[in-house]
């Protein structure tokens, strides 16, 4: 009688794109600029004054919650 051949071991599983964490900050970061944006518009701002507060609010905002985001 023969053992049974072991069965081969499975790859690794490949690490994530973006981590929880990443993730989190992002969509956070991307709702304050939403917000952001839409008051600007919605108080009477052109659509580019809208689109550029949005996108620094969202730069901005990224580094503040990764410091809070732990």
């Amino acid at each position: 009688m023969s053992s049974p051949t072991p069965t081969p071991a499975s790859p690794p599983e490949p690490d994530p794109f973006l981590t929880v964490r990443t993730a989190i900050i992002l969509l956070a970061a991307a709702f304050i600029g939403l917000i952001a944006g839409g008051l600007t518009f919605l108080s009477g701002g052109p659509a580019a004054g809208a689109v550029l507060a949005g996108l620094t609010g969202f730069g901005l905002s990224v580094p503040v919650l990764h410091k809070l985001i732990r």
